[in-house]
């Protein structure tokens, strides 16, 4: 359930990227700041290693408007898809309201994607959320990397890995080009929303 702050009369959604390393995570972020910071007034925090790899999270929250009588801000995080990460994942993992999984649709990154849903369905348990009822999203990002002759798995057999019992909605993407970031994001902010509503009726 979504953080209700009645002294602001707030409400605060959590929506976390999830994903293995290099999907294209932080790039989903970045990209909604750079083009999308002034209509939203925020400010995008980002916590990297040496390689430009995030080690913790990036944090972008925003306003969307009302549910109920109370304002809403969202909070957009990714987490680190590298194993050695397993306990900063779990730990960003606590209040979630929603997800949005970037699979990286690189052929060689078939298995990484699989261990990667079974890791966030071991991290929702935790907190006793099932992935089958938290709302969720899809994106199988990397659409851009065609150009440059790297094999790519289908969509098809992306939807037969990830999406075949979950059926969620999902999004073929270039996070770097933009391509189905916003269509993701309005996706996982409504169904989150019309979550949260439900909850509070």
């Amino acid at each position: 359930m979504a953080f209700l702050n009645h002294k602001t009369n707030e409400i605060q959604l959590k929506i976390v990227y999830y994903g293995p390393g290099r999907s294209g995570k932080t790039t989903n972020l970045r990209y909604i700041y750079e083009n999308f910071s002034e209509r939203l007034n925020s400010k995008m925090i980002t916590i990297n290693t040496e390689g430009e790899r995030t080690i913790f999270f990036d944090y972008f929250p925003f306003d969307i408007g009302e549910i109920a009588g109370y304002k809403v801000k969202v909070q957009l995080y990714t987490v680190p898809g590298q194993m050695k990460y397993k306990s900063t994942r779990r730990l960003v993992l606590n209040g979630i309201d929603g997800v949005v999984f970037v699979a990286n649709a690189v052929k060689s990154e078939r298995r990484r994607n699989i261990l990667s849903l079974r890791d966030l369905q071991k991290n929702l348990r935790h907190y006793q959320k099932n992935i089958f009822q938290i709302p969720f999203v899809f994106q199988y990002n990397k659409l851009d990397l065609t150009k440059k002759g790297i094999p790519l798995l289908s969509p098809a057999l992306l939807e037969r890995d990830l999406n075949r019992q979950l059926m969620r909605p999902a999004y073929v993407a270039s996070a770097i080009e933009g391509r189905n970031v916003a269509a993701t994001l309005k996706t996982i902010i409504s169904m989150t929303s019309q979550s949260v509503t439900a909850n509070l009726n």
